[in-house]
């Protein structure tokens, strides 16, 4: 018999780091080996299971920790929390990148480049502070981020916290959304003092009344009636009386300064949006009597 020589070769894969495979076999790897990466022209793999930077290229790149993880980045996604902020306030916005698998990849706002698209808000800072300006009503404004080739917008609800301090009806005495609803935005026929409609009431005491100051048929009557059978009694009837408002019937007998008081002693009736105020101490001499109207 010939004797035969076997020689036998031991191949450890410890060490290898990457895996291979063909239509016949496949190779997987025992460990990865920290720091190890392959390129080609499509693609960069950072195979390293320890902290460092990822790899990239023009079409792919591979995050740190994952072992030949590739993804592509599909969006840009902007975030405020919450999606409001106060007339004349302040809110910080936020900026993520999407990624093939749904994942976000957080943004240093800064990053981004902000605009106001339209809408109340004042400016946004290079840094994703948004500030809004004043509103007469709420109000959405629409931000805008872009970052590299990728683009998002965010729409927010500016709060109207304040109703008399819009623009040029600021601090008038009117509410902002009664001069805008009828006089539109910043239309000096809205100021308190003017009467567009000519029919004797200014704007502020239209918008005390709850009248339209456009139409000189809406006005607030006022007349002074006696109680048959009670000499001494008179009543006041005024009209319209609306909801949300406090009515006082003054009077005076000299109609001096510092002589008006509320009336005492009064019964009030009302029919509809007309009120009725009897006086039981009218007495048969003169008298006056002014109504006030306020709103809350």
């Amino acid at each position: 018999m010939n004797a035969r020589t076997y020689l036998l070769l031991t191949l450890s894969l410890a060490s290898i780091a990457t895996g291979g495979e063909s239509a016949n076999y496949s190779l997987t790897p025992l460990s990865l080996e920290a720091g190890g990466s392959s390129t080609s022209a499509n693609y960069t793999i950072d195979s390293s299971t320890s902290a460092g930077g990822a790899e990239s290229s023009a079409n792919y790149t591979a995050r740190t920790g994952y072992a030949g993880s590739l993804f592509d980045t599909v969006a840009l996604d902007l975030t405020a929390s919450p999606l409001s902020l106060n007339e004349g306030g302040t809110r910080q916005l936020g900026a993520s990148l999407v990624f093939d698998d749904s994942s976000l990849q957080p943004l240093d706002p800064s990053a981004v480049t902000w605009s106001v698209q339209s809408g109340p808000l004042a400016s946004i800072n290079s840094g994703g502070l948004a500030s809004a300006g004043n509103v007469y009503q709420n109000t959405n404004a629409v931000a805008q981020g872009n970052y590299q080739t990728f683009a998002d917008t965010l729409t927010l609800n500016v709060l109207n916290v304040g109703n008399d301090n819009f623009a040029l009806y600021a601090g008038d005495g009117i509410a902002d959304d009664w001069q805008v609803l009828y006089f539109g935005v910043n239309s000096p026929n809205a100021a308190p003092l003017l009467d567009p409609g000519n029919d004797g009431w200014i704007n502020l005491l239209e918008y005390n009344a709850g009248l339209l100051p456009n139409d000189a048929n809406s006005v607030f009557s006022f007349r002074m009636e006696g109680v048959p059978g009670q000499p001494a009694q008179r009543r006041i009837i005024f009209r319209p009386r609306l909801p949300g408002r406090t009515y006082t019937v003054f009077s005076s007998l000299t109609m001096q300064p510092g002589t008006w008081s509320p009336l005492a002693g009064a019964t009030v009736s009302d029919n509809g949006d007309e009120r009725t105020v009897t006086d039981p101490n009218a007495g048969t001499g003169r008298k006056f009597y002014r109504v006030e109207v306020q709103r809350p």
